[in-house]
């Protein structure tokens, strides 16, 4: 992977075939995030999610973890700070989190070694999430006398009230098999496939039209834990009928019918037909 350019301490960024991919890079604490990593994370994906040839985002770990969650070194000025600070400080993870639930481009998390804490975090916001069946997982914080505040709302969207009623109590370590089991995996194979796996993923991901991918996330946003009321389907009445008026639904729609390939299409992967 590339080096990353000096703006980067703390993360790799880079592009390849219309994908981004974004490794954190703290190998020697196993990836776990502070205030420089958050920055940077929260950055490059903003800047990836403006980037109209990035079709989609893999966010991975380099070295032997995903991400061991905050680090201690950090946590240790906190302790230090004001509420004031402390709250700054939270709002500055919180936000990071908002961005990468957010983004408007399909998100991937190739997930292996330890993923505690925020790291578990950083999964539950990705659209898909790919592990290996060696990680080994933890919602760790109420054993330092904390609480997993900023990410739950993305964790218990993953793994529902609750399994987190039973995983943030205890902060006991759970394998990748449960992860998969409770919903925070999608898939799980060995450490030696996952690159694999994660390819074979991608290839869906970039035959989908990229505005209607993001209109999805939006979608599902609108309409998740809602009541099937008026209000929700006026609602999807008027996305489906602004997105098939728009460039991309036209185009896919006539693609469809005209049996050839849509032109978001990567080359490499249009069939003749």
């Amino acid at each position: 992977m590339p080096r990353k350019p000096a703006s980067y301490s703390t993360i790799d960024v880079a592009r390849r075939n219309g994908i981004g991919i974004v490794a954190l890079d703290r190998p020697d604490v196993h990836n776990a995030f502070n205030d420089v990593l958050i920055a940077e994370l929260t950055g490059a994906l903003g800047a990836l999610a403006a980037d109209a040839a990035v079709r989609a985002i893999i966010l991975t770990g380099n070295g032997p973890s995903f991400c061991a969650g905050a680090d201690l070194n950090w946590m240790k000025k906190m302790a230090a700070y004001k509420r004031a600070q402390n709250v700054a400080d939270a709002a500055a993870l919180a936000e990071m989190l908002r961005v990468l639930n957010e983004l408007p481009k399909p998100t991937v998390a190739r997930v292996h070694g330890n993923v505690f804490g925020g790291g578990v975090g950083l999964v539950a916001c990705c659209d898909i999430a790919i592990g290996a069946v060696e990680s080994t997982f933890a919602l760790s914080e109420s054993k330092l006398g904390l609480i997993p505040a900023t990410i739950s709302p993305y964790v218990v969207e993953a793994i529902g009230a609750r399994q987190a009623r039973r995983y943030f109590l205890t902060a006991e370590r759970f394998e990748a098999a449960e992860a998969y089991r409770i919903g925070l995996l999608h898939d799980i194979v060995p450490f030696a496939q996952l690159d694999d796996r994660v390819n074979e993923i991608l290839g869906p991901l970039l035959l989908a039209g990229p505005a209607a991918q993001g209109e999805c996330k939006a979608l599902i946003r609108a309409v998740a834990h809602r009541p099937i009321d008026a209000s929700v389907i006026a609602d999807t009445v008027q996305r489906i009928a602004t997105v098939r008026a728009s460039p991309e639904g036209k185009e896919g729609v006539g693609a469809f019918l005209g049996k050839r390939s849509a032109s978001w299409i990567p080359a490499e992967l249009r069939k003749a037909r």
